[in-house]
C-alpha cells in the first residue's frame, strides 16, 4: 500500500510548516527565550496544521538539545516523535470526539501527575477538543488552571467558540489559517517533483480550488491524480474530466458572449454545459471565481505577478482582454446577480432554468432599475464611444430623426392648389375669354414662340415642353386673338419645383452617410438598445429579431442574419429594413442600412430593386394631365377624378361637395331608394305597391 501524500510529506519542524508562519514564528521565538506554557490551544480549519504543530511543538520541547526551536532528529525522542515514528509513552494522544465524556476526563487527570518516562516533558494533545463536554471540561479546570511542572496541555480544534470559556482563558490561543495559493503551489510542485511524475502547469489552480486552502485536503486532490496518471502525466484535459471542474473553454465562451451581448453565443454555451454533464450549481460558481479574478485584474495593477489571480501564462493574456471588454460596474453587476442566484439555486429542482434565468438579467441591464444596473448602462454607452461612434455623430441622427417630416413624398390635389393660387385664378379666366373675336395673329405667334425654349431651359424633364405644343395648336381655331396668354408659361415651370423634391426622398433605403469606425463586435455590443429602440418604433418587428445576430458591418451596411427563411423574407420589405435602420441610428448614430441574409448565408435576402418600387407615386403626372384641362371650351366641368382613387382629405372633399352638378349628372342621379327597389325587383321578384304603379 502507498502512504499518502499528506503523511509522506508532513512536516518535521516549524520550518517545514507551509502558511503559518504567523503561528510558527511567535512559537519557535518563546523556545528559544524558555518560556514555555502549561497549557496551548490551536484553532483554526481542518487541514491546516493543527495536529502536526502540536507534535513538533511536543518533539521541540522533549528534544535532548532542547527545548529547541530545531530538534536534532537524532535523539530517541526526535526519533520516536518523528512523522513516522512510533511514538512515544510521554506524549499522548487523545481524540476528544471519543473520549470527551467526564470518565474520560477524570481518568486522564488521574495519569497526568506521574512524571515522564524518559522525556522531559509528559504532554498530553487532545484532538478536536470541542468535543469535549461540559462535565468533562469542569473536571480538567483544576489541572489545566494549576498543573504539576512536567505537564503539558495542548488543544487542537476547529470551533474554539465550544471551549469551555474557563478553558480557553488558561491557554495561550494561536489561530491557524487557510494556506494562500501562492505558497501551497509551491508545496504540490515540490511534492510531485520527489514523485518524479510530471503535472502540466494549468492543472495546479484546479488543484488548489479543489482543495479549499486546507493542505491535507489539496494533498489529497493531487495524490488522486497521481494515482490515475498516464504516461504523459497529470494533463489539463484529465483533471477536468476527474475533478468536475468547468472547462475554461466553456467560461471563455460565455465571458465573451456576455461582453458583445450576444444572446445566442451566451445560451448555446449554456446548453453546452448541460449537455457536457457539468452541473449549472458548479458552473455558477466557477463563473463567479472568473469574474472575480476580473475584478482584480482590471482594479488591481499587477495582480497576477502579486499572487491575488491564480491562472495560467496562456490564459493571462485571454482574461486581460476579457476585463477590459468588461468594465468594472458591468463585472460588479454580474457578481452580485450570481452571488444572489446561487443561493437561490441551492435545492432547486431545476436548476438550468435558474441559470439561463441568471444569464438573461446579466445581458438586459435595462430590465432593472438598481443602481449597478445603470452603472452599467452608461459604462455601456462610454465604451460604444469609445469603440469609434463619436459623440458628434449624434447630430447627423437626430438630423436624419427630423428630416422625414419635412421631405414631401406627394401633394394632393387641394394641396397643390393650396401651393400656386395666383398662376390657376389667372388661367381660369383666360378660357372664357376667346369668344371675343378680335384679330391679333403677329403678337399671339410671337408670344408662342419663346414658350418652348424657356421651359426647356428652366426643366430638365422632357415630359415638361410637351404641353405647350398643345397650347400652340389651340390659338388656331379662335384663342389667337388674345395676348393674355402670354403668362400661361409661368405655370407651366411652377409646378417642376413642387415635383423635383418627389424623386429624392423616395429612394428606398437611407443614403449612406459617414458613421465612424464600427465593427460587428460595436454593434453587439449595443444590440439591446437597439431592440429597445426598435420596440418604441415597431413592437412586431422587434419580436421577429428575438433570434437575429449581427453577422458583419461592410461600411454602412450592417447585415443581419436570422436562421428563419420566412422572417427573412418578412423582414427584408421596405418597411421593416426603414423601421430597423431607423431604430440602428437611435443607438449608434450616424446613418446605416441594412441588408438581411438567412443563416450564415452570404447571398442577401433582399435586392435594391424593391424599395425603388414602392414609392412610385403618380400623383405629378396627374398634375401633367390637369394643366391642359383649362383650355378645351368648356371652362367649368372639371375631369373625372382618376382611376386609382387616392386618399382624399379634408379639402379635397369639401371642394368636391362644393362642385355644381351638371344637367347629365342630375338626370343620371339615383337615390338609395331606387337602388334598394331595383335590387328587390331583379333579385327577389318583388313589386313596388303605390301611386307610382
Amino acid at each position: 500500500m502507498v502512504l499518502a501524500l499528506y503523511r509522506k510529506y508532513r512536516p518535521a519542524t516549524f520550518a517545514q510548516v507551509v502558511g503559518q508562519e504567523h503561528v510558527t514564528e511567535p512559537l519557535r521565538a518563546s523556545l528559544r527565550a524558555g518560556r514555555i506554557n502549561h497549557a496551548y490551544l490551536f484553532s483554526g480549519p481542518r487541514g491546516c496544521g493543527k495536529t502536526s504543530s502540536a507534535r513538533i511543538l511536543a518533539r521541540s520541547l522533549n528534544c535532548a538539545a532542547g527545548p529547541t526551536d530545531e530538534p536534532c532528529g537524532e535523539c530517541n525522542s526526535c526519533i520516536a516523535l518523528a512523522p513516522n515514528g512510533p511514538g512515544s509513552v510521554d506524549v499522548v494522544e487523545l481524540d476528544a470526539a471519543s473520549h470527551g465524556g467526564v470518565d474520560d476526563a477524570r481518568e486522564l487527570r488521574d495519569k497526568a501527575f506521574y512524571a515522564p518516562a524518559e522525556s522531559r516533558y509528559r504532554v498530553f494533545v487532545v484532538d478536536e477538543a470541542h468535543m469535549v463536554t461540559t462535565q468533562g471540561f469542569n473536571a480538567l479546570l483544576k489541572i489545566v488552571e494549576e498543573p504539576p511542572e512536567h505537564l503539558i496541555f495542548i488543544f487542537a480544534t476547529t470551533e474554539p467558540d465550544k471551549v469551555l470559556p474557563t478553558i480557553r482563558s488558561r491557554t495561550h490561543h494561536y489561530p491557524f489559517r487557510l494556506i494562500p495559493p501562492k505558497p501551497m503551489r509551491a508545496l504540490l510542485e515540490k511534492n510531485c517533483e520527489a514523485e518524479g511524475i510530471p503535472v502540466e502547469p494549468a492543472v495546479y489552480p484546479l488543484v488548489i480550488r479543489a482543495g479549499g486552502g486546507s493542505a491535507r485536503d489539496t494533498q489529497s486532490v493531487l495524490d488522486q491524480l497521481l494515482a490515475g496518471a498516464g504516461p504523459d502525466g497529470v494533463t489539463y484535459e484529465r483533471a477536468v474530466a476527474l475533478l468536475g471542474v468547468t472547462d475554461v473553454t466553456l467560461l471563455d465562451s460565455l465571458v465573451d458572449g456576455l461582453a458583445a451581448t450576444d444572446g445566442s453565443s451566451v445560451f448555446g454555451t449554456v446548453e453546452r454545459v448541460v449537455e457536457a454533464g457539468h452541473d449549472p450549481r458548479r458552473f455558477a460558481s466557477d463563473l463567479l471565481d472568473r469574474f472575480r479574478d476580473l475584478l482584480l485584474l482590471q482594479a488591481v495593477p499587477g495582480a497576477a505577478e502579486r499572487g491575488l489571480v491564480a491562472v495560467p501564462e496562456d490564459q493571462l493574456a485571454t482574461m486581460d482582454k476579457q476585463a477590459r471588454d468588461l468594465g468594472q460596474a458591468t463585472l460588479t453587476r454580474y457578481a452580485e446577480i450570481l452571488h444572489t442566484g446561487l443561493t437561490e439555486m441551492r435545492g432547486a429542482t431545476a436548476p438550468r432554468l435558474l441559470l439561463e434565468l441568471l444569464c438573461s438579467r446579466m445581458l438586459l441591464p435595462s430590465s432593472s432599475d438598481t443602481e449597478s444596473a445603470v452603472l452599467q448602462r452608461v459604462e455601456r454607452l462610454e465604451r460604444r464611444v469609445a469603440a469609434g461612434v463619436p459623440a458628434a455623430a449624434a447630430q447627423p441622427g437626430q438630423a436624419q430623426e427630423q428630416a422625414p417630416p419635412e421631405r414631401p413624398k406627394y401633394q394632393r390635389p387641394s394641396e397643390r392648389a393650396a401651393a400656386a393660387p395666383a398662376p390657376e385664378p389667372a388661367a381660369a379666366p383666360a378660357a372664357p375669354e376667346p369668344p371675343a373675336p378680335e384679330p391679333a395673329p403677329e403678337p399671339a405667334v410671337s408670344e408662342p414662340a419663346p414658350e418652348p425654349a424657356a421651359p426647356e431651359s428652366a426643366a430638365p424633364e422632357p415630359a415638361v415642353p410637351q404641353p405647350e405644343p398643345v397650347a400652340a395648336s389651340t390659338p388656331e381655331p379662335a384663342p389667337e386673338p388674345q395676348p393674355e396668354p402670354a403668362p400661361r408659361p409661368e405655370p407651366a415651370p411652377e409646378p417642376e419645383p413642387v415635383r423635383a423634391p418627389d424623386p429624392e426622398p423616395v429612394a428606398g433605403q437611407v443614403p449612406p452617410t459617414s458613421t465612424g469606425t464600427m465593427d460587428a463586435a460595436g454593434v453587439r455590443s449595443v444590440w439591446s438598445e437597439v431592440t429597445s429602440a426598435l420596440r418604441e418604433r415597431s413592437r412586431p418587428v422587434q419580436a421577429m429579431l428575438a433570434a437575429a445576430t449581427v453577422q458583419s458591418v461592410e461600411g454602412n451596411t450592417i447585415v443581419l442574419a436570422h436562421p428563419a427563411a420566412p422572417l427573412v423574407r418578412r423582414l427584408s420589405e421596405p418597411h421593416n429594413v426603414e423601421v430597423v435602420a431607423a431604430a440602428l441610428t437611435d443607438a449608434l448614430g450616424g446613418t446605416w442600412q441594412v441588408r438581411w441574409v438567412h443563416g450564415d448565408a452570404a447571398a442577401p435576402a433582399q435586392q435594391a430593386a424593391p424599395p425603388k418600387q414602392k414609392p412610385s407615386f403618380e400623383p405629378p403626372k396627374r398634375t401633367q394631365r390637369r394643366e391642359p384641362d383649362p383650355e378645351p371650351p368648356p371652362p367649368e366641368p372639371e375631369p373625372e377624378p382618376p382611376e386609382p382613387p387616392e386618399p382624399m382629405d379634408d379639402e379635397s372633399m369639401l371642394a368636391e361637395a362644393a362642385r355644381p352638378m351638371t344637367d347629365e349628372e342630375r338626370a343620371n342621379q339615383r337615390t338609395p331608394e331606387d337602388e334598394a327597389i331595383d335590387l328587390l325587383t331583379e333579385h327577389l321578384g318583388a313589386r313596388k305597391i303605390g301611386g307610382d304603379e
